[in-house]
């Protein structure tokens, strides 16, 4: 039928078009690489004020900082998508690809994302060259993160208002090879958002001047 496309046909006109500028071309444009910070964790543990706190001491710093929030994702791109242990999977999956782009145009990308499972998460490091992502175990107890409960979530889960809630009643993974582990039930927001600071600026800027190895 006119206009139909087989699927061969369609398979045959998926190809990938190399860039005519490189990441190496843009880091050399900003000044620095590239890199993906991917924040794990419980809810309420720290993962969204933590990106958003590195992302501004970085642009003091004169570097390009893009904050990728689960949240916010949710009511775009993945607004399509459930808390099922399949759509979990999926909304990573979405994101992985997002803060890949994102660094590969040559930004530091602050990824706050619960991804409670290990796999996706290991699947978004995958998309990345080496070098070029750095997994950030959010850490805090549960009794912590129920203490500032900043959505309600624990809240409304005790009650059955909602099912699903990580570290309730749905799984969550733990890191067991993070770069960066940080505990925020100890220390200030400023401590704590400058070792990922530190981080990033060392893979990024490993001569203290000029683009790091983290181009993409």
């Amino acid at each position: 039928m006119t206009g139909e496309v087989s699927p061969s046909t369609s398979e045959a006109a998926v190809v990938w078009s190399p860039p005519a500028v490189t990441a190496r071309d843009r880091a050399g444009l900003l000044g620095h690489g590239a890199v993906t910070v991917w924040l794990t964790g419980l809810p309420g543990s720290g993962k969204s004020t933590l990106a958003h706190a590195s992302a501004a001491a970085l642009e003091a710093e004169g570097v390009l900082a893009y904050v990728l929030d689960g949240d916010n994702l949710r009511f775009g791109l993945n607004s399509d998508l459930g808390f099922s242990p399949a759509d979990r999977a999926e909304n990573i999956r979405r994101a992985g690809e997002v803060a890949a782009l994102l660094c590969d145009a040559g930004a530091v990308v602050l990824a706050s994302f619960i991804s409670p499972y290990r796999r996706d998460r290991d699947r978004a490091r995958g998309l990345h060259p080496d070098g070029a992502f750095v997994e950030v175990f959010v850490d805090a107890p549960l009794e912590v993160c129920e203490r500032r409960d900043p959505k309600g979530l624990y809240a409304k889960a005790r009650s059955g208002a909602i099912t699903d809630l990580t570290g309730l009643s749905a799984p969550y993974e733990q890191p067991v090879d993070a770069e960066l582990r940080i505990d925020t039930s100890a220390g200030d927001v400023q401590t704590a958002s400058g070792v990922i600071v530190a981080e990033v600026l060392r893979r990024i800027r490993p001569s203290g001047d000029g683009a790091g190895d983290g181009v993409g």
